[in-house]
């Protein structure tokens, strides 16, 4: 599998990867981003932007880069990144399907992108990708599963995944929603010619929201290499507006809340990779010190008050604001 290549890297930030929906597109609900980015958010300026992460994330030991088609140009950005320097070998890229992006370039647009998980979505997504990344994809991934996506009891596509993955793509998926440990359960139950289809999982854990840990164990369990999105919970769990226990242990650690709360996630034996979510690369320099924050059980403690309940944690998640 190509997450070797992580488990193989000797630098301390490798388990640490760099997702690019922040920076794909000019519309996101992370909180701040309208002060991360400039007000004229151009593709040439948002190509800049990405390739800039890009190369302080490679330079400071990161590996796995995170894009999806729905990120509006984060596959091109981060093709146009690879081309320009051959000599990046060593990375492992990932991408997603499912959801298509149909905001045009608008920040204001009231749709920003439309879920199918169909084989027609498949095929049409599939072959967009390839046309970008083409042998630098290691692995795809469908886009959010939750227990009612026709994705898990689709034998066709099961049956066009195990071609994929026959041809040498790791096969993945990604979660969200209050059910998230419903839908990997029942992932990883899916077969082909008695077979896990799946070898990776990316879900959302953070201090707020831990409800798919017990899941996300099991599928660590089964062989599965566990990515871990959304750390900082979209923001809230970064800067004035983290949690005062945040904020507390942050200071008695001497590094930022950013820091802090992706360690906590680091700290879960399950997590394989867990992701940044950086529009700038100050916050990127931020959030790489969570590899050297060392959190003792006191303080792990005092972060687990912070957990809410799943449906409260998806409700306010789905009402931020797209900046």
């Amino acid at each position: 599998m190509p997450f070797a290549r992580l488990a193989a890297a000797t630098t301390p930030t490798c388990h640490i990867g760099l997702g690019l929906a922040a920076v794909g597109r000019p519309g996101y609900i992370n909180l701040g981003r309208d002060r991360d980015l400039p007000p004229d958010r151009t593709v040439e300026a948002m190509r800049e932007r990405t390739h800039d992460l890009l190369d302080a994330a490679y330079a400071q030991g990161v590996r796995y880069f995170d894009a999806a088609r729905s990120y509006g140009r984060s596959e091109e950005f981060l093709a146009g990144w690879l081309r320009e320097r051959p000599d990046v070998d060593d990375v492992v890229v990932g991408s997603k399907w499912g959801y298509t992006y149909t905001a045009d370039w608008s920040p204001d647009a009231e749709q920003h992108e439309v879920k199918d998980h169909g084989v027609a979505t498949y095929e049409r997504q599939r072959g967009e990708t390839d046309a970008l990344l083409g042998e630098r994809l290691d692995l795809y991934q469908i886009h959010s599963l939750t227990p009612d996506s026709p994705a898990l009891t689709d034998k066709h596509l099961h049956a066009r995944l195990a071609e994929a993955a026959a041809r040498g793509a790791t096969v993945g998926f990604s979660t969200s929603g209050p059910a998230q440990a419903d839908a990997i359960r029942a992932a990883l139950a899916v077969t082909v010619g008695g077979e896990p289809l799946f070898r990776t999982v990316q879900s959302t854990y953070n201090a707020l929201e831990t409800s798919a840990e017990p899941a996300l164990a099991e599928a660590h369990a089964a062989g599965l290499t566990v990515i871990v999105k959304e750390g900082m919970a979209n923001g809230r769990l970064a800067g004035p507006q983290a949690p005062a226990a945040l904020r507390t242990v942050a200071e008695e650690t001497a590094l930022g809340c950013d820091a802090v709360a992706l360690a906590l996630v680091l700290r879960r034996p399950w997590a394989g990779v867990v992701l940044s979510g950086a529009a700038t690369v100050g916050q990127l320099g931020s959030n790489l010190h969570a590899a050297a924050v060392d959190l003792d059980d006191d303080q792990a403690d005092r972060l687990g008050a912070l957990v809410e309940e799943p449906a409260a944690y998806w409700a306010h998640r789905g009402q931020l604001p797209w900046h």
